[in-house]
């Protein structure tokens, strides 16, 4: 997800995630999130369109739950998720870590 295929705004961010698919549950970082979706930088293969389930964990240290599928994948670096049925809860912190949070870079 590298690519300007979102409509929303996106910022980079590094935050630590807990994801599990039917490919098995592993630990990974997110970056360049946005309300539409982010991209997960693992070395673990999933297949296009595989359901995640990830725990993004917050500026704050809260936990926040996603749920999305594949929309890209990068074999050895990552792949990017576009969410699926994001609650007006789920948005609204989403969107208050990307217009407060400065990006980070690397």
């Amino acid at each position: 997800m590298r690519d300007e295929r979102r409509g929303s705004e996106r910022k980079r961010l590094l935050l630590e995630a807990k994801c599990a698919s039917r490919s098995g549950k592993y630990e990974a970082r997110v970056d360049d999130v946005s309300l539409s979706g982010c991209f997960v930088n693992t070395a673990w293969r999933v297949e296009l369109n595989e359901v995640v389930s990830l725990e993004v964990q917050l500026p704050s240290g809260e936990w926040l739950p996603l749920r999305g599928h594949v929309a890209s994948y990068q074999p050895g670096v990552g792949f990017g998720v576009s969410f699926t049925s994001l609650s007006a809860r789920e948005a609204a912190v989403l969107n208050d870590v990307i217009s407060s949070t400065k990006e980070k870079l690397s």
